[in-house]
């Protein structure tokens, strides 16, 4: 049954994914697409104080994890779950870019392999909104005493505008050695743990509307190899190689006939993505991972929350 999910997934973005991106951002379609719909939000008066909270790395079922703990701590949260697709390949470095960029990673070559350019982006992206630099601001939580960060940020500026990354389910990620089970049960402790819930609960409580996305999600893959190619590649990932030459793309495909050459689809023209097929990852054969990079729909479809305080 999975295997039969997985094929018709894959067939299914083979065909349309092109089409994605142009869609009407309100309600969104992908990843990107979200700052552009709060942009209307905020002009129809929907809502005036946004706080984006990026959860990298984080899939939909582990999303799922995540809400239950958070209804039983703070059973008055109101939730309104949507999902989005991801950019491929679904790296942060493309796919979280483009959610702060609001826009495909074509518009940001420069920086397509490193996430050091967020911040800017942002920023860049609400003052060609109309809105005020000083009224929006970015922030990255890598370790959950980072929460004083927030408070810190929010006595002192209360910015109209808020940016955040919370990093630690991509740490546990890349990390793990027990497989998807090992990784949810990690991520079921981190919720336990509340700084979830007292993320939410400082924002809330200092009039913002919560809109949480992840950039992409994972899945537990096999190895069918690791290609010896030196430095030839820009990125090497486990799920994707990427080359800024189709020659040296090809070299590697034809040693590795299964893989897939995904077109540069709203991508920079010299960023050639080449994916591992299937369930499996470019490390040593029949080793687990999870990892992330391709075309599962784990991967690719992403929750999007939006989070508000009802009646305590």
């Amino acid at each position: 049954c999975r295997n039969d999910i997985d094929f018709r997934f894959m067939t299914w973005i083979q065909n349309n994914y092109q089409v994605l991106h142009n869609q009407p951002a309100d309600p969104p379609v992908m990843v990107h697409h979200i700052a552009r719909a709060l942009v209307r939000q905020r002009e129809d008066g929907i809502v005036s104080k946004i706080a984006l909270i990026v959860i990298d790395g984080l899939a939909i079922h582990q999303w799922i994890l995540i809400r239950d703990i958070l209804h039983t701590q703070n059973p008055a949260l109101e939730m309104v779950e949507a999902a989005v697709y991801g950019w491929l390949p679904t790296i942060t470095s493309v796919s979280r870019q483009s959610i702060f960029a609001g826009k495909a990673p074509f518009y940001f070559p420069s920086s397509i392999h490193t996430t050091s350019k967020e911040a800017a982006l942002w920023r860049k992206f609400w003052a060609n909104n109309g809105v005020d630099g000083d009224l929006v601001e970015y922030l990255k939580i890598l370790e959950d005493s980072d929460i004083d960060k927030v408070n810190n940020l929010l006595n002192q500026s209360s910015p109209e505008i808020l940016g955040v990354v919370v990093d630690k389910v991509d740490k546990i990620m890349h990390g793990i050695e027990l497989g998807i089970t090992g990784m949810d049960n990690q991520i079921r402790q981190w919720a336990e743990q509340g700084f979830i819930n007292i993320l939410f609960d400082t924002l809330l409580g200092h009039g913002y509307d919560i809109v949480l996305t992840s950039d992409h999600g994972n899945i537990e893959a096999k190895g069918f190899g690791r290609p010896s190619e030196g430095s030839i590649a820009d990125t090497r990932g486990e799920r994707v190689r990427i080359y800024n030459d189709s020659s040296l793309r090809l070299k590697v495909e034809e040693r590795f006939p299964e893989s897939i050459s995904w077109p540069a689809i709203g991508l920079p023209v010299n960023f050639l993505p080449l994916m591992a097929p299937d369930r499996r990852a470019f490390i040593k054969e029949n080793q687990i991972t999870v990892t992330h990079g391709g075309m599962s729909l784990e991967e690719l479809i992403v929750p999007m929350v939006y989070i508000t305080q009802g009646n305590k």
